[in-house]
């Protein structure tokens, strides 16, 4: 599979994620995105750069639900609940994020 981005054909595995993490941009994720139905606004790419930073920064690290949900909760300044986050991401805010944001598929299982 591949996707289509301002000309550039960027490969993909069968179930959707980046080949190569280096072939992301904010374009490819609005376009992996799309594909997901979801339409990006400023909660969404928070929850991106953050899956992106803690991937990068801290050793490969996946955040599950809980995480995500505590650390949204500070960034936006009030108390956010798993319903909010499945709100931006309907099929798990974990995996789906990481898959906008470019990430390899998780390794993680379930959910908390």
């Amino acid at each position: 599979m591949a996707l289509e981005v301002n000309g550039k054909s960027i490969p993909t595995t069968d179930n959707g994620y980046l080949e190569n993490i280096e072939d992301w941009s904010e374009d490819v994720a609005i376009e992996i995105a799309k594909g997901e139905e979801i339409e990006m606004t400023e909660q969404h790419w928070d929850i991106v750069n953050y899956l992106r930073d803690e991937h990068f920064n801290n050793n490969g690290m996946e955040p599950n639900e809980r995480t995500i949900m505590k650390e949204m909760s500070k960034k936006w300044g009030s108390k956010q609940t798993s319903k909010d986050m499945y709100r931006l991401f309907p099929l798990m805010p974990s995996k789906q994020g990481r898959k906008v944001a470019g990430l390899p598929q998780s390794t993680r299982k379930g959910g908390y």
